[in-house]
């Protein structure tokens, strides 16, 4: 069989006003000071106990880390989490590709999401002119700062745009001194410039609804936000533009990033809320690089930390502060618990809806500060 790659370059892709969109910001977001969903007792001592940890650890400068999927942003959270940002509660958020997606297209276009069987079916899903533009500029122009993806996006919404450099500063830069750390970045965006037509200059993008941003937020609070994609996982690879080395280059940068919080982790806090895959993937092997360049230098390793996973799934029926059940069990093979328990922390899972346990974890915050 001779079988030929795709040529995304004859794509078709579409303006994002063309798409039926099932959210809108000014509809999920949900007000910090209202009431929240109510919780069991159970839960609800969880959250206090949690509360009391994020406390603990703000008192001893430890990290607390909030790892997020996109269901988060999307059940209306981000202005709770600004709030809590605000507040001094999270030093560090992060998110996989999905959950920049939405928070650009909140943040820009004041709407979101898509029905994925239909338009596969009609060979339009994720073909959004914008998204995957905006989200590439965002990419290969924060790549020249050295920025990885979460800060790049961030940065680009809060900034309502980036400025592109010339083609002759780009082509200047990368002969004067090919062997740069960022001669490759440059010459990414160099031969998107002149595939895309993009020019040099100030590029404006009117971003009205900020506010619905989780990643724009962060950046204005000072608060380390990192994105951990797969090539290929998301919509910003359905357009011309999709470049898988501009995208590897962020994450690279991103996961050092993320390292660079769990080193300070000691005593601190993991909330992972509604990631099944990507938080208990990267945080196990961004751990083990943090322990493995304590011991090297005569340190202990990662200890003392609590890790809350929450997702609304039954958690297999399995008593996660006892350890891992054996392979024989079903809920062996649930990662989004069986990974942190292995983390060397403290492990609680919590099957709960994501957005009432963040908001009451708020305010339990707040009350008690």
């Amino acid at each position: 069989m001779n079988i030929q790659p795709l040529d995304l370059s004859r794509l078709k892709v579409l303006p994002l006003a063309e798409r039926h969109s099932l959210t809108s910001a000014d509809d999920i977001l949900v007000d910090p000071a209202s009431i929240p969903k109510p919780l069991s007792e159970t839960l609800r001592s969880t959250v206090q106990e949690c509360a009391q940890k994020i406390r603990h650890a703000k008192e001893c400068g430890a990290t607390v880390m909030l790892i997020y999927g996109a269901h988060l942003l999307r059940n209306g959270a981000a202005r709770i989490l600004e709030q809590m940002m605000s507040n001094g509660w999270l030093t560090h958020v992060a998110t996989n590709g999905a959950g920049t997606i939405h928070d650009w297209e909140y943040a820009w276009f004041g709407a979101s999401t898509e029905s994925v069987e239909m338009n596969v079916a009609s060979g339009t899903f994720g073909t959004w002119h914008e998204t995957a533009t905006n989200i590439h500029l965002a990419m290969m122009t924060g790549a020249l700062d050295g920025l990885g993806y979460g800060r790049s996006l961030g940065r680009f919404i809060c900034e309502d745009g980036a400025t592109l450099p010339t083609a002759e500063e780009l082509s200047r830069a990368i002969s004067n001194n090919p062997v740069d750390p960022l001669t490759a970045a440059r010459a990414d965006l160099l031969r998107t410039m002149r595939e895309q037509a993009w020019p040099a200059g100030r590029v404006h993008v009117d971003h009205r609804w900020k506010h619905a941003s989780i990643l724009a937020q962060a950046h204005r609070h000072q608060v380390p936000a990192t994105v951990h994609p797969g090539i290929g996982y998301d919509i910003i690879a359905n357009h011309p533009v999709f470049n898988g080395a501009a995208i590897g280059r962020a994450a690279e940068a991103d996961f050092k990033l993320f390292g660079g919080s769990l080193e300070n982790l000691d005593h601190g806090v993991v909330l992972s809320v509604g990631s099944a895959i990507m938080g208990p993937q990267v945080f196990e092997k961004s751990n083990s690089c943090v322990n493995n360049l304590r011991l090297q230098s005569g340190r202990e390793v990662v200890k003392d930390h609590s890790i809350y996973v929450v997702d609304l799934q039954d958690g297999g029926g399995w008593d996660w502060t006892q350890g891992e059940p054996p392979k024989t069990n079903p809920a062996y093979y649930l990662r989004f618990c069986k990974s942190y328990s292995r983390m060397g922390g403290r492990m609680k899972y919590l099957q709960c809806d994501n957005a009432a346990f963040i908001h009451h974890l708020s305010r339990e915050l707040d009350a008690n500060a």
